[in-house]
């Protein structure tokens, strides 16, 4: 199970309400709300491993170099390049890094990558169990696979009572892309309808339904570009000049919207099955104590199995 952290620590902090505070005060809203995601996904689905996927650069420069506009109204700060993140939840992110610490619940990262990208190499490089991706970001919808072993994603974007597992015959199904392409289809339509929310254009007057159109017809977006250059009649005077005005973003937008398979991943633990014990029983202790978690704790104890 490769989770999408940021993706999941924003959800628990918007969902639960900022009264739930420390002794000392602090809120601790997302701290106790990303635990019991981690629980009830424990749960529900019973992995042998998990890992928790960070963004180390959540604007990485390689996206940034070919569409600037990439992620350019969440900047706080333009200088730094800092996200714009609740003042009240920076803190709590460091609060959950060291209870997963504690814990013994694996976390991974990668120099200028974002969490997707590490979900997609961890993938990717996947060759023996199941993979459940676990997120509230549409665009992983991408890592879907059959082969060499099942790709789903669990998709949270409607709470986790809500949430949906696809792996590729649901995407097609869902987004009416071809089942046997499904995860680099979505892909491909996401570069043709844009994304607002990420700064990404998209062709003038392509939406979604028009995309997975296009891209089912003509075989990908490599066949639909070479189909404009030929003057294909299948395609309309309108979308063949958008799409001959876009090239550039279309070229530059495979870039940005596909997730690496490459990622450099470093993991703060050797061994990403779940644990058995916690790896700092007393520093786990300590947290508990400290932020007043001892109810979620005491669930993600439940959920891994632990003896009292």
């Amino acid at each position: 199970m490769l989770l999408d952290g940021a993706s999941l620590w924003f959800r628990s902090y918007f969902a639960l309400p900022e009264k739930m505070t420390a002794p000392d005060g602090r809120p601790v809203n997302a701290v106790r709300g990303f635990l019991d995601t981690i629980a009830a996904l424990v749960t529900t689905h019973r992995p042998d491993r998990l890992v928790v996927c960070l963004d180390v650069n959540w604007r990485p420069a390689f996206r940034v170099a070919e569409i600037p506009s990439y992620k350019a109204h969440r900047v706080a700060d333009e200088q730094a390049g800092l996200e714009e993140v609740p003042d009240t939840l920076t803190p709590q992110v460091a609060m959950i890094a060291e209870v997963l610490a504690a814990a013994g619940i694996t976390s991974a990262g990668a120099a200028d990558c974002e969490a997707d990208d590490v979900i997609g190499t961890l993938a990717f490089e996947e060759a023996r169990d199941r993979v459940i991706v676990v997120s509230g970001d549409r665009d992983l919808l991408q890592v879907v696979a059959d082969d060499p072993v099942p790709v789903q994603v669990l998709y949270v974007g409607r709470g986790l009572a809500r949430a949906e597992l696809m792996g590729p015959a649901e995407v097609a199904a869902k987004y009416a892309v071809p089942p046997e392409r499904a995860g680099i289809a979505y892909a491909e339509m996401a570069i043709l309808r844009g994304d607002p929310s990420d700064g990404l254009p998209g062709v003038k007057g392509i939406g979604d339904k028009t995309a997975a159109k296009l891209i089912t017809a003509f075989g990908g977006l490599d066949g639909l570009e070479s189909a404009v250059a030929q003057d294909d009649p299948g395609i309309s005077p309108r979308i063949k000049a958008s799409l001959e005005q876009a090239r550039d973003y279309l070229r530059a937008a495979r870039v940005v919207v596909a997730v690496r398979t490459d990622a450099p991943v470093r993991s703060d633990t050797a061994d990403d099955r779940l644990p058995t014990a916690p790896a700092d029983a007393a520093r786990l202790a300590e947290l508990t104590a400290e932020l007043g978690i001892a109810a979620s704790v005491g669930r993600l104890r439940t959920a891994l199995g632990w003896a009292d």
